[in-house]
C-alpha cells in the first residue's frame, strides 16, 4: 500500500519568481548561483569542500533540468536530462516569501490574506505592542527590537540579555517575532512562556509566527542557538493535507519545525531532530515506522538558517552534498509503491544582497519505483505538490491544485 515521503529543502530555490520584481529578487538563483560559484572556485573553503558542486544523485532526479526550465539556462556540472524521476518547477501564488506561506501552499493551502509586517525603522516594533508584552509577561524590559540576523544579535546582546534577565526581541523582513533568551539563565520554559504571550499578542497583527530562540554559551564568543526552538504559528485557515490524512485514520510524521508550522495540526508523530545529518536520520526512522497510507514530512532547515541567511555559499554548497550523499539511504528504504518528492518553500540566495528569503520558484523532483520519469512542467501552484501526495495516498482532491501525477 502507498506511502509518501516529503523532503522540503528549506529555501533551496531555483530562480526567481515571475513576480519577482515585486520583491527585489530578479535574477536571484539560489542553486543555480551555488553551482556557478562552485565551478568558478568561488564555493572553495579550505577542510570543508572545493570545486565544482557534485550532487548526481539530484540531478539524476532531475535537479540540472528543474533549473533549466525555471531559468533558460543549465548550471555549470549539471545535467539537462533526468535519469531516474520526473521533474518540474513550482511556482507560488500566495503573497510575500515567507516559511508558512510556503509550506501551507505546498499543503494544499494557499494564503489568502496579507501577513503582517514590522518597520524598518528602529525602534522596530509598536511601542504599545511591546508595552503590553513587558507588562503581560512580567519582565524588566527587553533588548533588541530591530531587524536582525538571529546569530549576530545574539552576539551583540547575549551577554546583557544574561546580566539584565531581559530577552532579545527582534525580526527580519518575513512575518516573525523573534524572541532570544538563554537556556539556563533566563530558562527554557519561561522563553515559551513569554513566547506564547506574544503570540497572542501579535496574532491579531497577523504576524505569522513567533519564535523561541534559545541558545547557550558563557560569552558572546561561544553563544549557539540550541534545537529547542519552538514556532508559535497561526493555523491554516482549512484544512491541510496533513489535516486530511489524519482525518482518514492515516499516520503524519512531522519531522523538524514541521509540526510547528502548521500549529501541530493533522500531525500524528512529531519529531524533532537538529541539524541534516539527525534530520535525515529522523526521516529514516520515521519511514521504518511508517504503516500504509502514511505521511512523512521534513523540513530540512539548515540549508536556509544556517547558510541562506549567513549567505555562506561554500557551507550551502557543502550542506548540499551531503544532503545529495544520503539521498540512496533514502531511496533504498523505499518500497516499490512509496513516492518521494524533494521541493522547497521559497529562495534564499547566498549570493544575493541582503540576508533575507528571496523570491523564487522551486524545484520538484519526484521518483518512486513504481513511477516512469520525465517532466511535469512548471506548475501555476506549489498546491500541485500537496494534490499528488493526496492522489497517491487514496485522498479526496482538495479545493487548490492539480494532481501531476
Amino acid at each position: 500500500m502507498p506511502r509518501a515521503i516529503l523532503c522540503i529543502l528549506d529555501s533551496v530555490g531555483i530562480g526567481g519568481a515571475p513576480d519577482a520584481d515585486k520583491y527585489g529578487d530578479v535574477g536571484s538563483n539560489t542553486f543555480g548561483h551555488i553551482a556557478e560559484f562552485a565551478a568558478a572556485g568561488k564555493a572553495d573553503r579550505a577542510g570543508l569542500r572545493s570545486g565544482a558542486l557534485h550532487v548526481p544523485n539530484m540531478d539524476a532526479l532531475g535537479i540540472g533540468a528543474a533549473i533549466q526550465l525555471s531559468t533558460g539556462v543549465l548550471p555549470p556540472g549539471l545535467s539537462a536530462t533526468a535519469k531516474g524521476g520526473r521533474f518540474g518547477v513550482g511556482r507560488e501564488v500566495s503573497k510575500g516569501k515567507d516559511t508558512p506561506s510556503g509550506h501551507w501552499e505546498i499543503a494544499g493551502v494557499p494564503v489568502p490574506f496579507d501577513w503582517g509586517y514590522f518597520s524598518q525603522t528602529e525602534p522596530t516594533f509598536p511601542p504599545e505592542l511591546i508595552a503590553e508584552f513587558i507588562t503581560r509577561a512580567k519582565l524588566p524590559g527587553i533588548l533588541g527590537d530591530k531587524h536582525a540576523s538571529g546569530t549576530d544579535i545574539i552576539a551583540e546582546l547575549g551577554e546583557e540579555s544574561i546580566r539584565t534577565g531581559k530577552p532579545i526581541c527582534y525580526t527580519s523582513i518575513d512575518s516573525v517575532f523573534q524572541i532570544a533568551a538563554h537556556e539556563s539563565h533566563f530558562g527554557l520554559e519561561r522563553l515559551y512562556e513569554i513566547c506564547q504571550i506574544a503570540f497572542e499578542l501579535t496574532a491579531p497583527l497577523m504576524i505569522g509566527r513567533v519564535i523561541a530562540r534559545p541558545f547557550v554559551g558563557d560569552d558572546a564568543f561561544s553563544f549557539k542557538r540550541t534545537g529547542n526552538r519552538c514556532d508559535f504559528a497561526i493555523s491554516p485557515p482549512e484544512p491541510t493535507l496533513l489535516d486530511r490524512n489524519q482525518a482518514a485514520g492515516n499516520q503524519v510524521f512531522a519531522i523538524g519545525k514541521i509540526s510547528d508550522i502548521y500549529a501541530a495540526h493533522g500531525v500524528t508523530h512529531k519529531i524533532k531532530g537538529t541539524g541534516l545529518p539527525q534530520l535525515f536520520d529522523k526521516t529514516l526512522e520515521a519511514l521504518e515506522m511508517a504503516a500504509d497510507h502514511a505521511f512523512v514530512m521534513t523540513n530540512f532547515v539548515d540549508f536556509d538558517s544556517e547558510y541562506g541567511h549567513r549567505r555562506d555559499v561554500p557551507g550551502y554548497a557543502a550542506a548540499l552534498e551531503y544532503f545529495d550523499t544520503r539521498l540512496p539511504e533514502l531511496i533504498s528504504k523505499m518500497a516499490h509503491d512509496d513516492l518521494l518528492i524533494l521541493t522547497a518553500d521559497h529562495g534564499n540566495d547566498p549570493t544575493w544582497p541582503g540576508t533575507d528569503h528571496t523570491r523564487e520558484q522551486v524545484p520538484i523532483l519526484v521518483f518512486s519505483p513504481s513511477l516512469s520519469q520525465g517532466e511535469i512542467g512548471i506548475r501555476s501552484t506549489f498546491a500541485d505538490i500537496g494534490e499528488s501526495i493526496a492522489a497517491w495516498l487514496g485522498l479526496a482532491p482538495g479545493r487548490h491544485g492539480k494532481s501531476f501525477l
